[in-house]
């Protein structure tokens, strides 16, 4: 049986940066009142004519420009998650196919909201360890403030937009190991973006093509399942939680990290996050997190990182890799 082993990793974000200052003149908000309740700082915003297929070419080039000996030309499957198409179709996958010139790849997008990228890794390894192709590139990638309500006072200030690649190879031993998926599907109507349907399971959405979301509960049901299924994880691959080197949750608010590291004992000072600089990209989160932990020095070759991406759905998945 083949091993998938995750080689190269890029990202991008647009051009233009949002301060906090910015919902200032938007909503009744300071600097201050974003940064405790949610620890972010700045986040990025794609313009009228940027969309989600324009970052995920954007973070594949990057990734050649970071791993140079890498060539794609035998890629042969793309996986794109995201929640925040350019449009319902084509998919992004497809698109960026055509943009990279990647013939020869089968394309699909995942959706997942933010555990799409982690579903994309635990998908790319199946498919390598059954044989069915060799090389996947897998992105999460969102363009988040063209579906935020600038008028949501609750929510408005957390979403960015970015993108994350990687290129999972087949290999003799890999790196990946066991992953973990599941739902609480019943928690649909907490988080949604509405769409042609006017209600879930009876319950009445609002029709305005936004992020929808009961803060208080998803903060709830995040931290839950996270201290419930990390130290599941990483007993599936043979680990305790003190052997992992680095945790990358999906960013969605600094607090939800906080609390998870409180509460499971794992160290913060370990847990790589996107938040604060680049706000909730969703999908995108944890590549960006990853990416920046590399970039930076921290993650060393051998390291033991976990991710672990948790959203609407709502949605989970994880794996562990060893750098």
């Amino acid at each position: 049986m083949a091993h998938a082993r995750l080689s190269a990793i890029g990202m991008a974000v647009p051009e233009k940066i949002i301060t906090n200052a910015f919902f200032e003149s938007l909503i009744e908000t300071t600097d201050e009142w974003i940064v405790s309740r949610t620890g972010i700082k700045t986040r990025y915003h794609t313009g009228p004519n940027e969309f989600t297929s324009d970052l995920c070419v954007k973070a594949v080039q990057d990734l050649v420009a970071q791993y140079p000996a890498v060539s794609l030309e035998d890629v042969d499957m793309i996986l794109v998650a995201t929640t925040s198409p350019d449009q319902p179709m084509p998919s992004m996958a497809c698109r960026v196919q055509h943009r990279l010139s990647l013939s020869r790849a089968g394309a699909l997008d995942i959706y997942a909201a933010c555990a799409g990228f982690s579903y994309g890794v635990v998908m790319a390894t199946g498919l390598i360890a059954g044989g069915i192709h060799k090389k996947i590139l897998v992105l999460g990638a969102e363009t988040l403030s063209k579906v935020t309500d600038f008028t949501d006072r609750s929510s408005c200030m957390l979403f960015g937009d970015g993108a994350g690649a990687v290129l999972i190879e087949a290999d003799e031993t890999g790196n990946i190991g066991v992953g973990i998926t599941g739902a609480s599907g019943e928690g649909g109507p907490d988080l949604f973006i509405s769409g042609f349907a006017d209600n879930i399971d009876g319950q009445p959405l609002t029709m305005n093509r936004c992020i929808v979301q009961n803060g208080k509960k998803v903060f709830k049901w995040a931290v839950n399942k996270a201290i419930e299924q990390m130290p599941i994880l990483a007993a599936a691959n043979g680990l305790t939680l003190s052997q992992i080197d680095w945790f990358v949750p999906h960013s969605a608010n600094l607090r939800i990290i906080e609390a998870i590291c409180k509460d499971t004992g794992f160290p913060v000072e370990k847990t790589l996050e996107s938040i604060v600089d680049y706000g909730n990209t969703s999908s995108a989160s944890i590549p960006i997190a990853l990416y920046n932990g590399i970039k930076s020095g921290k993650v060393k070759r051998g390291d033991k990182i976990m991710i672990f991406g948790f959203g609407g759905g709502l949605a989970y998945a994880g794996t562990v890799i060893t750098w």
